[in-house]
């Protein structure tokens, strides 16, 4: 069967935040997308700083949705999602870095998860945490599909794919025929919503899918991304560090 994916244009940024940088720390955040299988998968991870490997949790959760879901059975795709998650504890159970070998270790490797899956016009989102996702239906984007932040009782307070009752956490929300897909980690969800989170930001979302819509090159239009999450301006307004997946389905 002919894969049509590789026509998808997809364009990322990753900027450490100052708050990791006044640390010493590098980037929590990690993304991956595949373009090649019978499936367009892309998904941001947020390792959780408070913990000592939370960025290598984000990665191995990403690079294992990827692996997993890209020729993945689209009918069945949630049971996937599921297991694939499966999967990235048990590879985190038996890191070299989680010294008790078991699943009482995974909490040091603490990171969210919020990704996409597509397939001939349908898509579907999986969420565990903050960070948020939208799939657009119209190019004014006044039509659209929202995966919000969850949080716990507190602001601050948010839900891993590291913990006991993942799967509770865990959240579907289908769409269909989308033009457009959005993944951000938490450093960007307060640019693209408003406080209570109840409708989207066109000011700060329009600018950048007409600009990214029109930009050939991906070298020039990842690096304008990265200049503007990277301003003081856009640094004090969120210091945790900003991930972008953009793509034009």
């Amino acid at each position: 069967m002919k894969n049509n994916n590789n026509k998808i244009k997809v364009y990322t940024a990753c900027v450490t935040g100052p708050i990791h940088l006044s640390r010493g720390q590098k980037c929590q955040d990690y993304c991956r997308y595949s373009t090649r299988g019978a499936n367009f998968v892309a998904v941001v991870s947020d390792g959780a700083g408070s913990t000592k490997y939370g960025r290598i949790g984000a990665k191995i959760v990403c690079d294992t949705l990827i692996d997993l879901l890209a020729n993945a059975n689209f009918k069945n795709i949630r049971n996937a999602i599921t297991n694939a998650i499966e999967v990235a504890r048990d590879k985190i159970t038996f890191h070299r870095l989680n010294s008790s070998n078991n699943k009482k270790g995974i909490m040091a490797f603490s990171a969210t998860v919020v990704g996409v899956v597509c397939h001939h016009g349908e898509g579907l989102f999986f969420h565990i945490g903050d960070g948020a996702a939208l799939a657009f239906t119209s190019p004014d984007l006044s039509k659209y599909t929202a995966s919000k932040p969850e949080n716990g009782i507190f602001a601050c307070e948010t839900y891993f794919y590291t913990m006991d009752d993942w799967k509770e956490s865990l959240r579907f929300t289908p769409f269909h025929e989308a033009d457009t897909v959005i993944l951000m980690s938490d450093g960007l969800t307060n640019f693209s919503f408003s406080s209570d989170f109840s409708r989207i930001e066109p000011n700060f979302l329009l600018p950048i899918t007409k600009f990214l819509k029109s930009e050939t090159q991906k070298t020039k239009a990842e690096r304008a991304l990265s200049n503007t999450f990277q301003t003081l301006k856009a640094q004090k307004l969120n210091p945790d560090d900003k991930t972008f997946l953009w793509a034009k389905l």
